[in-house]
């Protein structure tokens, strides 16, 4: 199929860009939504102005709504977005990064429905632990954005997901229930490199605010 990515720049929504290339679907076009609410239920938000420059370096257009974020008003927007790249590129179907959340998952597939094209999960469900490894031995260069839960704290922020991040998350897991993908929001990653990318991005500036256990990082790529 020609396929729009649902596009947030974090691991999940790359990571699923890669798989559906490779099983030889053909990627049209990124799809972004740039919401108001930094807790929106459906929508990435830290460092999200910058899918412009992964967008760049993917060499694909993006087509970028806003949002004011609301819970399920919100959808009225994604589907804005895709009747937009339907009408634009053509495309076909959806591809998600969604793994776990069928809130999520859900109302993507209805609007798909809805407007009569396919919804291609390839991530669904998918073993978190194997999936970290599959990132770092497909050399995706991620880095955590964000963190939300107990006991994580602004010590996470920068860090990037290899060996030793997949064994601290996974015995965080056990000892907090903490999902070690980060599905249910524990934490928000940026991909700065991986086999999509034409070059690798770097980092050029940096500003951290938060509390307790609640940090954002917002980048600025080059």
């Amino acid at each position: 199929m020609k396929l729009g990515v649902l596009f947030s720049g974090g691991k999940d929504s790359t990571y699923a860009a890669w798989v559906a290339k490779n099983q030889g679907h053909e990627l049209i076009c990124l799809i972004t939504i740039f919401s108001k609410n930094k807790d929106s239920y459906m929508f990435h938000t830290p460092s999200i102005s910058q899918v412009t420059k992964q967008a760049e370096v993917i060499g694909l257009p993006l087509l970028v709504h806003n949002s004011k974020g609301e819970k399920e008003k919100e959808l009225k927007d994604l589907e804005k977005a895709i009747k937009q790249a339907i009408k634009k590129y053509k495309i076909e179907g959806i591809v998600t990064g969604a793994l776990h959340s069928v809130y999520q998952v859900s109302r993507v597939q209805d609007i798909c429905d809805k407007l009569e094209i396919g919804c291609l999960n390839p991530l669904w469900h998918k073993d978190e632990i194997k999936y970290l490894n599959e990132l770092i031995d497909n050399r995706f260069k991620i880095i955590i954005t964000g963190v939300a839960a107990d006991p994580l704290d602004e010590n996470w922020l920068g860090r990037e997901i290899n060996p030793s991040f997949v064994k601290e998350v996974k015995d965080l897991n056990k000892e907090y229930k903490i999902h070690p993908a980060g599905e249910g929001g524990e934490f928000e990653t940026f991909v700065l490199d991986c086999p999509l990318f034409s070059e690798p991005l770097k980092i050029k500036n940096q500003k951290i605010s938060g509390e307790k256990n609640s940090w954002k990082m917002e980048i600025e790529v080059e």
